[in-house]
């Protein structure tokens, strides 16, 4: 049976592919969306992180999952987002865009999987408090900058997307 799923809003039938393997790999060795990231491939670090939205209450519930953790067949009838699906237009994703403004990053293997796990935060409309965020960042990690300029790109991001939804 094929398993049906969106990535970055393309609908996807995958046949063939070996139940066992990773949507990590799937992603990185099938799809060719080689932003997402090999850490410890232990679901420790983070770096593999991506969203699965899945409808639950008549609302879509937004999750920042490991790849690295996750097989494929789980994947159907989800809406998956990797950090290639978030720029529009050529225009960067808020999160995205308040990273790079905060100097969120340094040597960017872990970027993507914050931007990922920041990006899931902002979708459950969750109140933008410096705990919330830790806890939405809890299983990420970062050698190079710290956590404060990351903690910054959110509270930035939230107020670019609240400005922008409040002016349309």
């Amino acid at each position: 049976m094929p398993v049906h799923f969106l990535l970055n809003g393309e609908l996807r039938a995958e046949q063939g592919i070996p139940p066992s393997i990773t949507v990590l790999d799937y992603l990185r060795g099938h799809a060719r969306l080689t932003g997402t990231k090999e850490g410890c491939a232990e679901g420790d670090c983070g770096a593999c992180t991506i969203v699965v939205a899945r409808p639950r209450d008549g609302k879509m519930q937004y999750e920042a999952v490991n790849s690295c953790l996750m097989l494929l067949p789980q994947l159907d009838g989800a809406s998956v987002t990797t950090v290639e699906g978030l720029a529009s237009n050529g225009e960067l994703h808020p999160v995205q865009k308040a990273l790079v403004e905060t100097d969120g990053t340094q040597c960017g293997f872990c970027t993507p999987g914050f931007v990922m796990a920041l990006y899931a935060f902002q979708q459950g409309g969750e109140p933008v408090e410096t705990e919330r965020i830790h806890d939405a960042l809890a299983g990420n990690l970062c050698r190079c900058t710290g956590y404060d300029k990351i903690v910054r790109a959110v509270s930035a991001a939230a107020k670019e997307i609240r400005n922008s939804n409040a002016n349309r």
